[in-house]
């Protein structure tokens, strides 16, 4: 739990490819869909004699398909509190049986879930302390947390760190959250962490230019500004996303459809005497007769989710 976009979902991923080799053992349930009490039926499938009963559960479906599984329970706060009983039994006996009568077993499944209920926390522990001079305030948080000085600022995340797990008990109730085998607290992103993710985003942006033999060359000045320009400590890592959405991804593109980068070329990102981004391309091979140059700038685009 913690702030959004500081990398809970990303773990999760993470965690799949560890230990079964691939992302795709991830099986991610938004539990903002369930918020209905109606709905809840859905994680198991519908009873016999009801529309969608050959269907089986979202839930029960994909771990009796992929039993060696890590399960992502997206946003679990938002789901209606009856979706808490049915987690009771999975969590407690690691089965559930489903719409059709067939248990199915979720001792081979790793479940996470995730919660935004820190983000409340957060800006309430800020709310307009920083205005009214207050030492323990989220503004000074992120000062020190800009400064990269993460000692000083350990004291301060502790209290937040309080008030979350006050949020969390308030949300959950005592045998849900005794089921849990552990709670997790992601802290706010520090602009010294911010680097790091600038060089993992640009390397998915580098794996969609492969099949093109197209490098993307990023130098130091430009990453820095990314980092910089990209950090928000209480939207987290997703501005950054955006900000190399449109400096980069979309540069790159760009140049493609104007027919300027061909395969096997070498696209660099910069910054130029005034601060603002800019790109250089360097062409070692010319485009080969009947490419389709917008269909290549379109797939490139589409490998970004």
């Amino acid at each position: 739990m913690g702030p959004t976009g500081v990398g809970k979902t990303e773990l999760a991923k993470a965690l799949a490819e560890y230990l079964f080799d691939t992302e795709r053992a991830m099986v991610r349930i938004d539990m903002s869909e369930y918020m209905e009490k109606h709905s809840v039926a859905r994680l198991v499938g519908a009873p016999p004699g009801y529309v969608g009963y050959d269907e089986g559960g979202q839930l029960t479906e994909a771990v009796r398909r992929k039993p060696y599984s890590v399960i992502l329970l997206d946003e679990v706060e938002k789901a209606h509190p009856d979706v808490f009983n049915i987690l009771l039994q999975v969590l407690d006996d690691g089965r559930l049986t489903d719409g059709q009568g067939r248990v199915v077993s979720f001792k081979n499944a790793i479940i996470i879930m995730t919660s935004n209920i820190g983000s409340q926390s957060i800006r309430e522990f800020a709310g307009e302390d920083q205005n009214q001079g207050s030492g323990n305030s989220m503004g000074k948080v992120m000062e020190d947390l800009m400064t990269a000085d993460v000692e000083v600022a350990a004291k301060r995340l502790a209290e937040l760190n309080n008030k979350i797990n006050d949020a969390l008990r308030n949300t959950f109730r005592p045998e849900f959250l005794n089921r849990i085998d552990e709670v997790i607290t992601f802290n706010p992103l520090s602009i010294a962490a911010m680097e790091p993710i600038v060089g993992l985003q640009l390397a998915d942006v580098r794996e969609r230019l492969a099949d093109r033999r197209i490098d993307l060359v990023v130098t130091p000045a430009a990453m820095e500004h990314l980092a910089i320009d990209g950090y928000d400590p209480v939207y987290g890592a997703r501005p950054l996303r955006r900000l190399i959405q449109r400096e980069v991804t979309d540069r790159v593109a760009t140049e493609i459809i104007n027919g300027t980068v061909h395969d096997g070329a070498t696209v660099t990102v910069d910054i130029d005497g005034e601060g603002q981004y800019c790109s250089k391309v360097e062409n070692r091979h010319e485009l080969n007769a009947g490419d389709d140059i917008v269909a290549q700038a379109e797939r490139f685009l589409g490998g970004q989710e």
